[in-house]
């Protein structure tokens, strides 16, 4: 008789199946009421539970908001793509990433009405972000303020399109968004730095 391999037919535990339903109130919670409005007590009952369980996973409303905003980029790599096209490759991955990701759209929300949440956009992009950028800039100590200049446009454009709204944002396609944005990407990642 085969023996199933340990763990084939396991059910999730009951702990990881209340943090999953905590955090996805959470990400909700913070979306809808930001950072200062949102309460131990709503998220707790959007999970349906106790409020001391949200306690007992995350201890206080900043360790619940870091675990709920924890968020990977999924960033591609730029090694394989022609040079002249990384700011276009990158722009189409962020229009995705926000489609397909409500954790961003909450955490853009609360960054604006919040320093917690603005500290964590903070974080999430300068590790994830400068890196790849370091990698294909001319000169990698500039990395940082490349980045930066990348996230100024596809942040600002997020904000425009997905949390705002704003008609003419809302409105266009992918490729626009792309043929418009993607010029500014790649002189930030590739082009000669301004001389002063």
């Amino acid at each position: 008789m085969e023996r199933e391999p340990a763990g084939a037919d396991q059910k999730p535990r009951r702990s990881d199946v209340t943090r999953a339903a905590i955090l996805e109130a959470a990400r909700d919670r913070f979306a809808v009421d930001g950072y200062d409005r949102a309460t131990i007590r709503a998220v707790a009952r959007d999970a349906r539970i106790d409020p001391s369980m949200v306690m007992r996973y995350y201890g206080s409303k900043e360790g619940l908001f870091a675990a709920a905003s924890a968020i990977d980029l999924g960033l591609p790599s730029l090694a394989d793509t022609p040079r002249e096209e990384a700011g276009a490759r990158l722009v189409r991955h962020f229009l995705h990433r926000w489609e397909e990701d409500g954790t961003l759209n909450a955490l853009v929300r609360v960054g604006v009405t919040h320093p917690a949440g603005a500290d964590r956009i903070y974080t999430v992009f300068r590790e994830q972000l400068t890196p790849l950028v370091a990698a294909v800039c001319p000169d990698p100590a500039e990395a940082p303020t490349r980045a930066a200049l990348v996230v100024s446009q596809v942040l600002g454009m997020a904000l425009n399109r997905y949390v705002l709204k704003l008609p003419p944002a809302v409105e266009m396609g992918h490729d626009e968004i792309v043929a418009w944005l993607a010029p500014t990407v790649q002189r930030y990642l590739t082009a000669a730095g301004p001389r002063g």
